[in-house]
């Protein structure tokens, strides 16, 4: 499958008690860390870099997991830049910003 770069904002709703968000949040970005793709966390969203079956499958793994937690619904805003040459890369897209400013 094609090299792709995707970006997710996953916002799971609170089980009934709960008032942060971030646990969540942290197991999510944890999902995306032990799947060993080349990631970034920005502030709103985080961005993942690989074939674009294996990111689909870490976001449904995501999402599964929030379930797991005892969120009743999931909303994942999500972007894609799928690249049938091979050619996607966080790197290649940031490196006139390496500092980030």
């Amino acid at each position: 499958m094609a090299q792709a770069l995707l970006s997710i904002q996953i916002l799971p709703k609170l089980k009934q008690g709960d008032t942060d968000v971030i646990p969540y949040v942290d197991r999510a970005i944890g999902i995306i860390k032990e799947s060993g793709v080349p990631y970034r966390v920005g502030p709103m969203e985080t961005t993942m870099e690989g074939d674009l079956d294996t990111l689909l499958d870490i976001v449904k793994k995501m999402n599964a997991e929030m379930f797991e937690l005892g969120s009743p619904s999931v909303l994942s805003q999500i972007k894609l830049s799928v690249d049938g040459g091979g050619n996607a890369s966080m790197a290649r897209l940031l490196q006139k910003y390496p500092d980030g400013k």
